[in-house]
């Protein structure tokens, strides 16, 4: 039996096919507004279910629930409003009441949307609560209080799916819910990723593992910072590790259409609801989950999840501590599995790692797996 959606049932704001033509020649009719990538990634991720149990955008009092008790409604939790912020002269003529034709940034309409509120908020206070700084130094501060200070909300009717980059691979919730069934995995663990899976990644999906029947390989592939690595290079990376250090049997790639946020703490929390939706039962936390610079302590997406009600938040966290290669056991391990000191510890950042590829040298074996260690390297000396 799989895994109840969050909020009580998986939402589905695709228009039936048979329609689609016919909204296409209404929105015509109606005033539109043009939305950036983000925006775009959002209506993709409320049409598929993702964001499930939304129906469109937030409006202000799902929004201040949201900031002030982590909660979309009593007994749903739920960390980062989903908001269309929008410039004040783009929707000037805007009314509550009115129907509006949503297009993306690639010129496509997508959506039609009911207007049920148009509201303002105070920007600065939204990005301390979400992201816990107002340091524009953050790439989620800084690209929120970019957008406009108007806000519409309401349910949308979407026009057609996103495709993206290994499109394939971009299975929906209803998706990848009937691919458990077939498998017959009741415990699936998911593993959040923006990078390429680097041993220690690898370490704590194989551990998550041992107690699930299988593993979701979940990259996010939405928009992200621009010195992340890119998508395809990842998925070269993760089509690596599959064939050569996973059993066939017990794991699954997907990709998830979902915007980076950097958010941190509240951020884990989204990423396990996302995934609860699409039809896993536990959810890996690592050290600094979502997070981006200096801005959260290395295991604050763990301590957020105990302000969080376990039985409302419907999927179990499974937490780990930094993991590393041993000198003195030859195995990557944590401090909770390995004696020594740090001296007898080989830790790497995404960072050192970045610099390294920057000056042409390969990952260590200790870092990364050969296989991957090449498709980096190679992908970076094109970049040089």
């Amino acid at each position: 039996m799989s895994i109840t959606p969050h909020g009580g049932g998986l939402v589905n704001r695709f228009a039936p096919e048979g329609a689609r033509e016919a909204l296409l020649e209404t929105a015509k009719t109606l005033p539109h507004i043009e939305v950036d990538a983000y925006a775009a990634f959002d209506i993709d991720g409320i049409a598929k279910g993702l964001f499930s149990p939304l129906t469109g955008f937030m409006g202000a009092e799902e929004t201040e629930r949201v900031l002030e008790n982590m909660e979309l409604r009593p007994g749903i939790p739920w960390t980062i409003p989903i908001l269309l912020p929008m410039q004040a002269n783009a929707v000037a003529s805007v009314e509550v009441g009115d129907k509006i034709a949503i297009d993306d940034e690639r010129g496509d309409t997508v959506a039609i949307m009911q207007v049920e509120e148009k509201f303002q908020l105070d920007q600065q206070r939204l990005v301390e609560k979400v992201y816990r700084t107002t340091d524009t130094g953050h790439p989620g501060v800084a690209y929120s209080l970019s957008r406009g200070d108007v806000y519409l909300a309401g349910p949308i009717n979407v026009l057609a799916e996103r495709c993206v980059e290994h499109q394939d691979y971009n299975l929906t919730p209803v998706q990848t819910r009937a691919a458990f069934e077939e498998r017959g995995w009741r415990r699936i663990v998911a593993f959040q990723t923006r990078n390429p899976i680097h041993r220690a990644h690898e370490y704590l999906t194989k551990c998550a593992l041992e107690m699930c029947d299988g593993l979701l390989i979940h990259p996010l592939m939405g928009t992200t910072k621009s010195d992340d690595i890119p998508g395809d290079v990842r998925m070269q990376c993760y089509h690596a590790l599959l064939e050569n250090y996973y059993p066939a049997d017990h794991v699954m790639l997907s990709i998830m259409p979902v915007n980076m946020r950097y958010a941190g703490p509240r951020e884990a929390v989204m990423h396990a609801i996302v995934r609860k939706n699409y039809g896993c039962t536990h959810f890996i936390v690592g050290r600094d989950h979502a997070g981006v610079g200096n801005f959260y302590g290395s295991y604050d997406a763990h301590y957020i999840f105990d302000e969080i009600d376990p039985v409302a938040l419907g999927i179990t966290p499974l937490f780990f501590e930094h993991a590393f290669f041993s000198k003195r056991t030859n195995e990557m391990a944590t401090k909770k599995t390995c004696p020594g000191t740090n001296e007898d510890h080989i830790f790497l950042s995404g960072t050192k790692v970045r610099e390294m590829l920057s000056n042409g040298e390969a990952p260590p074996p200790e870092f990364t797996r050969p296989e991957v260690a090449r498709i980096l390297i190679d992908w970076a000396t094109q970049q040089a």
